[in-house]
């Protein structure tokens, strides 16, 4: 059952996201829509879903070229072209005859073995294929993105009861490792599993906040970031999702449910939606409304008791102060602990959520770790409602529960008799059924792995070395942003040596925190500056040049793998892999002219030498210089990993990982695969350069710029250290040949001097202080 390549039907904003990720997947698909009858175009709603998706922000296409993959048609005159499709999924709309229609036709055109599927987030499954042949319904099977498909990890697969085992199994594996999707499998019941209950969740708070008497953006605040979830938090989310969404979703679930869940929906929503039209984002206006001030955008919050907006300002709450920066299972607890109003809203919310999940346990899945999964992968959720659950104290919730006078569902009033304290123990979990069934995630998840004491190899405060099996050593960074400070360094070293005298195969760099590594430790090059304290800093870059560099000079294969922000210095880190397998996810760039610096870790070195290398023999060396240039001096930074690889930051050799939860085990395998027969590599000694030429073609293009009013005086004075090094010096031979530790110490010097100037410490402090670059 390979899907080489697809048929999207239905050219909506999700239809033509779908098919951008499947061209994202490298998958050929075809995207179809009706034709407008007062349109010369016949293929017009499926050309500008394409051109829609190509103009997405967030983009859809993780490289525009990708985009070449999708061929645009109608469902009248290339209805015939889906027999050539391993996968037909639909995204029409919601509407159950015109489902059952267009099956119908496909039926009649699909090729045996196809898989069909439907994106319809509310139509149960079996419905649609009523009067469908046996072998139509056997491949059949529910496939429900949530949007933008891309970035959302969830994809629900939803089998029917006449749905093949073998094809859930299948196609559950092309959406984990073509796709990159996390799977959840759920029961074809109303709202599968994550709206089931992120809907419920999302209408109770709600009730909640109309009873405690807070506003929307308190409850912003004590339901974002705080307890593990987005910066959306609620209101926010239900303005970005559209009020109306969440009004006829909960409509159709509490029709469906029978109004035994309380799907009931707050007079407020009601009000917005049917009589003001405020629908969120999409109408301007919601719970919250941009407006300007002064040139400023400024937001404003519904006033639910006058339906009027304020300016409140941004919100700070006394009762978060001392929690805020704690551990997530920490602030969790003192949450749930806290008093007054807002304890008791937290409190009313959590306790809907837990016993609306544990109810739903085997009604919408029958794995209850499928329920946090999909709140987690949908909702952008740092934990689900039973690992939660697990961190407060089963027994604790369940007694809560009992005392507001809650009737247990069944698996509660399980866990209660069972006097079992956590959900999860032991690589097991409790089935609905009462009884307990053995779990085990189907990647490498690392902290799981630490539980066994015996994998910790050695650890510091920024790094660990972990034994991660089949001979393979991990370092992995856990500093703040995974910044590459002294301590992360130096065990970049040790890693080397434990490899090297523990007998490992090889060594992978990588971690499973919220981004690779945002660069080098600014705070700490700030304070030597300020200071005076050269010799310092001309140490550091030393140490930190030897550490880069030593991840491809040594003797055993090393592979990196990044993921998300893979900036400065943890950029310069994968350039001199071995090999690197990147998430498709991964932003990546030398950004360090932001701050006023130049790349000094090797990364101004490796790109010209891999440019000038991708010369054809005998062309001049100017393009080469002048890509190197670009690059480093306008700090592109990548929007994923293709990008990365069509910039120059990836060779064609490096390899993507469209799932990042299996991007440790692809690193893994990779170093097993270099291991036989590896031959530690030298530093190269001829690498061309331009020399004093070089200098002079990129000085006169800055005084250009300068003069044009596109960069400021300092900015020139920084891209000509850029010059230089790419250069190779004021060298009087044009074709000149220098090593790539000439050029290193080219990088040093360049970065010390500029370390040393008020405009480049200027640059850094405002950068720590606001996240932002200046230019001054």
């Amino acid at each position: 059952m390979k899907i080489n390549t697809a048929a999207v039907i239905g050219a909506g904003t999700m239809g033509a996201a779908i098919a951008a990720q499947l061209a994202n997947a490298g998958i050929p698909t075809l995207l179809l829509d009706i034709v407008l009858p007062d349109q010369k175009d016949r293929n017009f709603l499926a050309r500008a879903g394409l051109e829609r998706a190509l103009k997405s922000r967030p983009a859809a296409f993780m490289d525009a070229d990708n985009a070449r993959l999708i061929t645009v048609g109608n469902l009248e005159d290339d209805f015939e072209k889906l027999a050539g499709a391993d996968w037909i999924v639909e995204a029409i709309i919601e509407k159950l005859d015109a489902k059952r229609d267009l099956w119908a036709r496909v039926e009649q055109v699909a090729k045996p073995g196809a898989i069909i599927s439907s994106n319809s987030s509310g139509i149960p499954m079996h419905l649609q294929i009523v009067g469908r042949s046996e072998e139509f319904q056997r491949r059949f099977v529910g496939a429900h993105f949530f949007n933008p498909p891309r970035y959302l990890h969830l994809m629900e697969v939803i089998p029917t009861p006449k749905t093949a085992p073998e094809v859930v199994e299948a196609f559950s594996a092309f959406g984990d490792v073509h796709l990159g999707k996390g799977i959840v499998v759920a029961n074809d019941v109303p709202g599968f599993v994550a709206n089931r209950i992120g809907v419920y969740g999302m209408i109770r708070t709600m009730h909640h906040m109309a009873r405690s008497g807070l506003t929307p953006d308190v409850v912003d605040v004590l339901t974002g970031p705080a307890m593990g979830r987005p910066k959306s938090a609620s209101f926010r989310t239900a303005d970005l999702s559209g009020l109306d969404i969440i009004y006829h979703v909960g409509h159709d679930l509490d029709r469906a449910t029978g109004g035994d869940e309380d799907f009931t929906l707050p007079e407020f929503l009601v009000k917005l939606v049917e009589e003001k039209k405020w629908l969120g984002d999409k109408t301007g206006s919601g719970f919250y409304k941009k407006t300007k001030e002064n040139g400023k955008t400024v937001i404003l919050t519904l006033n639910l008791n006058t339906y009027e907006y304020e300016n409140k300002g941004k919100v700070r709450l006394a009762s978060l102060e001392p929690i805020r920066n704690l551990p997530l299972n920490d602030r969790l607890k003192a949450l749930y602990a806290l008093s007054g109003p807002e304890g008791d809203f937290l409190r009313g919310v959590m306790h809907d959520g837990f016993w609306y999940s544990a109810k739903m346990a085997g009604v919408v899945s029958e794995r209850i770790t499928d329920i946090d999964n999909a709140l987690k992968w949908g909702f952008g959720w740092e934990q689900g409602p039973f690992e939660t659950m697990d961190v407060l104290g089963v027994q604790n919730v369940i007694a809560a529960l009992e005392a507001e006078g809650r009737e247990l569902p069944p698996l509660l009033s399980a866990m209660k008799h069972s006097g079992r304290s956590t959900f999860y123990h032991d690589g097991t979990v409790p089935d609905p059924q009462g009884g307990v069934t053995h779990y085990e995630a189907p990647f490498l998840i690392l902290k799981d792995l630490k539980k066994d004491a015996t994998k910790i190899v050695r650890s510091s405060q920024g790094a660990s070395l972990l034994d991660v099996g089949d001979g393979v050593l991990l370092l992995e960074f856990h500093s703040k942003m995974n910044a590459l400070g002294e301590d992360a360094l130096r065990m970049v070293s040790v890693a080397h040596q434990t490899v090297q005298e523990l007998g490992f195969a090889g060594l992978v760099v990588g971690n499973q925190g919220e981004n690779f590594s945002a660069g080098a430790n600014l705070a700490l090059l700030l304070m030597n500056a300020q200071d005076g304290e050269f010799d310092e800093i001309d140490l550091a870059v030393r140490q930190f040049q030897k550490a880069i560099t030593s991840l491809r000079f040594s003797p055993h294969p090393t592979v990196v793998a990044p993921f998300h922000l893979t900036l400065g210095g943890g950029c310069e880190m994968a350039l001199h892999a071995d090999h690197v397998q990147a998430s498709a996810e991964t932003y990546m760039g030398l950004v360090e002219v932001g701050v006023g610096l130049i790349p000094g870790g090797g990364g101004t070195k490796e790109m010209l030498l891999r440019f000038t290398d991708a010369l054809l023999p005998g062309q001049p060396l100017m393009p080469a210089l002048q890509r190197a240039f670009e690059l480093i001096g306008t700090a592109k930074t990548s929007t994923s990993a293709q990008e990365a690889r069509r910039l120059g930051f990836l060779r064609d050799s490096d390899e993507i990982s469209m799932n990042r939860d299996r991007l440790i085990e692809d690193a893994k395998r990779k170093v097993l695969e270099l291991a036989p027969g590896y031959v530690q590599p030298v530093m190269r000694e001829d690498i061309r350069v331009m020399g004093e030429q070089g200098i002079a073609a990129i000085k006169a293009a800055l005084y250009g710029m300068v003069e044009g009013g596109q960069i400021s005086e300092y900015d020139r004075e920084i891209g000509l250290q850029v010059a230089r090094v790419l250069s190779g010096g004021a060298l009087v031979n044009r074709n000149a040949r220098v090593s790539e530790q000439y050029l290193l110490d080219l990088e040093r010097e360049a970065f010390l001097t500029l370390s040393g100037k008020r405009k480049t410490q200027e640059r850094i402090a405002h950068t720590l202080k606001t996240g932002k670059p200046l230019r001054n």
